[in-house]
This record gives structure tokens, sequence and C-alpha cells, in this order.
């Protein structure tokens, strides 16, 4: 059973930064692609990022292009979002998620139904 935990969320003022972790259990990460979403109150998830199983493709939503860098750590079986530049629309509880295949490639096509396994979340809040 996939196991994610998600971690370094928190409140921070509008033009900060903050940076995500994610670190993955009970299966294989190596081979699988991984992708970071967020839910605002009210609205319905939403994709943000994710990256290929060899960290070499990478996508973003439109929203957070520019501003935010997904990453990955193979020795930490971690994945990571840095945030910069937040705005007070970032808001959200933002969530880790595990492709459900593995050696995906490209991750530009990939949609919520295609990641077999998420974590609990951590709350974001970016507010004067």
């Amino acid at each position: 059973q996939v196991q994610l935990v998600e971690s370094g969320g928190g409140l921070v003022q509008p033009g900060g930064s903050l940076r995500l972790s994610c670190v993955a259990s009970g299966h294989p990460f190596s081979s699988y692609a991984m992708g970071w979403f967020r839910q605002a109150p009210g609205k319905e998830r939403e994709f943000v990022a994710a990256i290929s199983w060899t960290g070499g493709d990478t996508y973003y939503a439109e929203s957070v292009k520019g501003r935010f860098t997904i990453s990955r750590d193979y020795a930490k079986n971690s994945v990571f979002l840095q945030m910069n530049g937040l705005k007070p629309e970032d808001t959200a509880a933002y969530y880790c998620a595990a492709d459900s295949v593995r050696f995906r490639g490209d991750v530009s096509t990939m949609s919520q139904g295609d990641f077999g396994s998420w974590g609990q979340g951590t709350q974001v809040t970016v507010s004067s």
C-alpha cells in the first residue's frame, strides 16, 4: 500500500515562499511519476504540477508556471514543490499524488484519474 505524507505548509505573506515535501513509502518510488494538486474551499481539486519517473519531464498549471518548481529526490523517496511569489489565490490544501502506472514519461497529458495514491494534504494560507 502506497503511503504519501506531505509537510511544509503554513501561513505566509503575499510574495513569500514555501517548500512542500512529500515522502513516499510502500512502492518503488523511482518508477512512478508524481504530482501536486490543490483544493481551495468551495472549489474542485485542481492540478498544480507533475514530474516524470525519471525527473526529466515536468509540467505545470498555467497559474503557477514560473513561480512553482517541482523536483524529486530518489535517495529520500521524496517529491518537493518550491513555491515562490505566493499569492492569496494560492491558498488551498495541497496534495501529493503518485501515478497509478509505472514508467510514464510524458506527464503533460496526465489527469487526476491517472493518479492512484494520495496524501492527506497540507494547508497553505497566503495572507497579510
